[in-house]
């Protein structure tokens, strides 16, 4: 795998999926129901986490608390969206870091779905056939739903926040609560990769809520590289006080 040659880089970077929100759960229930479209209260920025999502994320703070002082995140940064707050936030008291110490950033947010937002699969099949077509064709990577993005749309405004890291968090320790969209696009420039290999890894499995993808600094090469050390890893804490859940985001088209 390639490996980014450059060092000005933090010296660890945490990227989190949320945990479960309300929103996870409606989606599941709309799809099993086979309904066309996704019962949400609340409009998708702010849905919160479900009950077992707030166990979630105490079960990740948990974790980074157990880390030695010297190895726990300087920097915490989060999507505006509501669940991912509240992830950011169980994890930045866990560390007794003050809540305003937390930059929320809205290039952060969920991929817009657009025209498709809240509709389930069979819902987008039946009011949208042509579009559900179109993006059978296209693929994930390129097709924008109107009003929405593509992947490759979620890549462009994740370029100026690797540039913000490396500008602005040159050695520090950083981890970033998102969304799933969010993690797999940053593997996808943080490792080198292209819309095949970032696909095939998407297609592999969803990622778990609250799971970490971690990066830092190789040792023992010729050359210091900046590179993946573990993807998708659910700390232990949360396989043994959670659940551990994996349903894409809400609301979502066909895979």
């Amino acid at each position: 795998m390639p490996r980014l040659q450059h060092t000005d880089w933090p010296e660890r970077l945490w990227i989190v999926r949320h945990g479960q929100s309300a929103g996870n759960v409606a989606r599941d229930e709309a799809e099993l129901s086979g309904a066309s479209l996704i019962d949400l209260e609340h409009r998708d920025a702010d849905t919160p986490l479900s009950e077992l999502g707030e166990r979630q994320a105490v079960a990740l703070a948990d974790w980074f608390a157990t880390l030695d002082a010297s190895e726990r995140p300087t920097h915490f940064m989060s999507s505006p969206f509501v669940r991912a707050r509240q992830t950011c936030d169980a994890v930045a008291q866990a560390l007794s870091a003050q809540m305003d110490e937390i930059h929320v950033d809205e290039r952060l947010r969920e991929k817009e779905f657009g025209i498709l937002d809240r509709y389930t699969v069979q819902g987008i099949r039946q009011q949208f056939p042509d579009l559900a077509d179109q993006r059978a064709l296209v693929g994930k990577f390129y097709f924008r739903p109107p009003g929405g993005e593509s992947w490759c749309d979620v890549i462009l405004r994740l370029r100026s926040v690797v540039e913000v890291l490396r500008r602005d968090h040159v050695g520090d320790r950083v981890v970033i609560v998102a969304h799933q969209v969010i993690v797999n696009c940053f593997r996808y420039l943080l490792e080198c990769l292209d819309e095949k290999a970032i696909l095939e890894i998407d297609e592999l499995a969803d990622v778990p809520n609250c799971s970490v993808t971690e990066y830092g600094f190789s040792s023992g090469e010729e050359a210091v590289r900046f590179g993946l050390y573990r993807a998708n890893f659910v700390p232990p804490q949360l396989a043994a006080t959670a659940e551990v859940t994996v349903a894409a985001d809400a609301p979502a088209g066909p895979k």
